[in-house]
């Protein structure tokens, strides 16, 4: 997730960086790339921690706060656009977002496969 994010809000900023259809196609390449790292793995990790008998509760929650987060995102976008006067400044705006949500996410996020994060007591079991 946190590399997703990070090569996602990448992809933003090289939006701006350049011109051209070979650009741009370029920065959105990136950007699906980052996107593709990180979408699917947000509604697993929301199953990873949640418990079986309240794990559709879990995701019904997430999807919303997600979506939520789609249209506070669009508003963020414009509010900047409008106050600086330029639409740049509205893809820095989420550009860093995704950047910073990427940091947060390695330093309060933790790992939930076995394998990669064995808890106490976990090698005894099958």
């Amino acid at each position: 997730m946190v590399w997703g994010m990070w090569i996602c809000g990448s992809g933003v900023a090289l939006t701006l960086l350049g011109s051209g259809v070979v650009w741009w196609s370029f920065a959105a390449a990136v950007t699906g790339f980052g996107m593709a790292l990180l979408y699917p793995n947000l509604s697993a990790a929301v199953a990873d921690i949640s418990h079986p008998s309240w794990r559709s509760s879990a995701i019904g929650i997430y999807r919303f706060w997600r979506d939520l987060g789609y249209g506070i995102g669009a508003l963020g976008f414009g509010l900047v656009a409008h106050l600086t006067g330029a639409v740049t400044a509205g893809f820095w705006f989420v550009a860093i977002a995704m950047l910073l949500s990427g940091a947060l996410v390695m330093l309060w996020g933790e790992e939930t496969h076995p394998r990669l994060n064995p808890q106490p007591g976990s090698l005894d079991r099958p």
